[in-house]
């Protein structure tokens, strides 16, 4: 998430609450011609000290509420009578006291601390960038295999009748990478909390929502990247305000309430919903925003759309909330003193998927939250290489980018399972994650099978796919083995069950991370000790060895112990072996 609602991201430098980001720089050029004018608000004329409210309701007709905004000091800004919240603009400061006094009002609250920009009633198009181009060539990066997407995308790449919403800073449509696979149709800005449909007005204000949005679903095309499902649809839903990309709970609402309507399967929510990082129920405000943003989301799910979403990147404990020192964002921050009754939203809402991040390997991502019962999976979320506005590529590192490998890994099983309900989807994500065991950590509890700082455990995008390994034939050992200079290490893999000896065509799948792989000979050591090199200084200055090897090793019998040996032969450059398997 960035900065002030990127409270759920890594921050690193960046504005608001968006779940994770390293600074970057985008290019703009103008923006084109729009297809329609621009949303006409029901307020003539901004006005200093204009303030946001939802104004709450029950589900239905609010027409005789909406009367009684316009006699009490405010104007309709935008209206969910679906779900019974109003969107309401007042710079009266008695506004919200007396409208919970107004029959059929069950709360008011005021989404931000700051006033409504001027730009909410004639919003700007956000810059159509020029294109770089991008030479040929799109390397399996280390994510894509740690989570088992290169081999996934043989099996099934995605379906294109599955529609994924990315609720985010927005996303560059004319990238390359993500042209191939985007749908403009469905793709809307919902900036301020109402939906503004012109031309590009989806287009991203940071580069934030593109980065994530490569993740998911770059397109297979020989260039830069491939996202988990290159063969899914995504949608913009821009609920990122242009200048600090803020996310207040009128634009999160707007957002759900449009992917339900527009039949997105999944979501991509890596933010957190401005000004509170958590919002507390014993303050009215925050109860307001809590609910409204609450049926909002349950109002996405009774459609069909699962929303995932980022924990956040303070290396914070949300089972065991004590205070917050970053809210409001919007205005002056201050300390306070919270408990768990306070929710970080929308990850923590009932129904939603939370994702923390990994780092190489199974490793946890050092500025990851964590939580016993709070996260539910993990995914790779450190230096993840992904799209940038303009036809550029970037890394970023945030559960930001942990949660699109998740919400790639739902399209796909998805795409695998027609008809899938949004807690058939819950559940499917939580049993078929690797299972990653506590570190020795005194921070992290449960179980291997489930605990706080992985919950059910890493994603895993071949088995989303239905293409599980046979039993007995696929093994792996996924712990980290050092690789220091002028040293070898081996690490090892126990094989039983398989009868007679290994194949002709025995598979080797290899994850090394390590500068300069010139150094490195790497062979596989068969139960007998036979050796078979895989790699013998080849490489020069690249970095790291991810690849399947194919070896002949018929003459050895397939059960024992196998070894991956790794010999460095220089000085300067280390590494791990991050994981490595045995497919027979």
């Amino acid at each position: 998430m960035l900065a002030a609602a990127l409270g759920a991201a890594l921050t690193l430098g960046a504005p608001a609450a968006l779940a994770g980001t390293a600074p970057v720089t985008s290019s703009g050029a103008p923006a084109p011609a729009s297809r329609a004018a621009a949303p006409a608000s029901q307020s003539a004329t901004w006005v200093a000290g204009t303030r946001a409210y939802l104004v709450i309701t029950a589900p239905g007709d609010s027409s005789a509420v909406r009367s009684a905004v316009a006699a009490n000091g405010g104007t309709v800004f935008s209206n969910f009578d679906a779900i019974g919240v109003i969107v309401a603009h007042s710079a009266s400061a008695s506004f919200a006291s007396t409208m919970r006094g107004v029959s059929g009002v069950q709360q008011v609250g005021a989404t931000r601390t700051s006033d409504v920009p001027a730009d909410a009633y004639n919003p700007a198009l956000p810059a159509n960038p020029a294109q770089s181009t991008t030479p040929a060539g799109e390397p399996v990066r280390a994510d894509m295999s740690q989570i088992k997407a290169d081999q996934a995308w043989a099996v099934n790449p995605g379906s294109s009748s599955v529609k994924v919403g990315i609720l985010d800073t927005g996303v560059d449509d004319q990238h390359q990478d993500l042209a191939p696979n985007f749908n403009a149709a469905d793709s809307v800005s919902c900036a301020y909390g109402k939906p503004d449909t012109r031309t590009g007005a989806w287009r991203d204000v940071d580069t934030h929502g593109t980065h994530v949005a490569g993740t998911i679903a770059a397109a297979k095309n020989g260039k830069g990247v491939v996202g988990v499902a290159p063969g899914v649809k995504i949608s913009a839903v821009r609920v990122a305000e242009p200048g600090k990309s803020f996310f207040f709970a009128e634009n999160t609402i707007c957002g759900f309430v449009w992917a339900g309507d527009h039949g997105f399967k999944v979501t991509n929510n890596s933010y957190y919903t401005d000004p509170w990082q958590f919002n507390c129920p014993d303050n009215i405000d925050q109860a307001a925003i809590i609910e409204g943003v609450k049926r909002a989301q349950e109002y996405a799910e009774s459609k069909g759309s699962l929303q995932i979403a980022a924990a956040g990147n303070e290396d914070y404990d949300l089972a065991h909330k004590t205070t917050d020192s970053a809210s409001p964002n919007d205005s002056t921050p201050t300390t306070r003193t919270i408990t768990n009754a306070c929710l970080d939203i929308p990850t923590e809402l009932p129904g939603v998927v939370t994702v923390a991040a990994n780092g190489t390997g199974t490793t946890k991502a050092s500025f990851s939250n964590f939580g016993a019962g709070v996260i539910d999976v993990a995914a790779p979320g450190q230096d993840v290489y992904s799209t940038l506005p303009g036809g550029k590529y970037g890394t970023k590192s945030g559960t930001s980018m942990a949660t699109p490998h998740v919400v790639g890994v739902a399209a796909l099983l998805a795409s695998a399972n027609p008809g899938i309900t949004p807690a058939q989807l819950r559940d499917k994500l939580a049993t078929q994650a690797n299972d990653i065991a506590c570190p020795a950590d005194g921070r992290c509890t449960g179980t291997t099978a489930n605990n706080s700082f992985f919950g059910e455990g890493q994603v895993d995008a071949l088995k989303a796919v239905g293409a599980t390994p046979p039993p007995g034939k696929y093994f792996e050992n996924l712990a980290d083995f050092a690789i220091n200079d002028n040293a070898t290490v081996e690490s090892p893999i126990t094989v039983s069950g398989v009868t007679g000896n290994a194949p002709t065509t025995l598979k080797v799948g290899v994850d090394i991370k390590h500068t300069y792989i010139g150094d490195l000979k790497v062979d596989l050591v068969a139960p007998d000790g036979s050796v078979y090199t895989l790699s013998n200084r080849a490489g020069g200055g690249t970095d790291n060895i991810i690849q399947t090897f194919t070896v002949n090793a018929s003459a050895d019998a397939a059960n024992g112990v196998w070894k991956l040996r790794v010999n460095d032969n220089a000085n300067a450059d280390t590494g791990k072996i991050d994981a490595w398997n045995l497919t027979f």
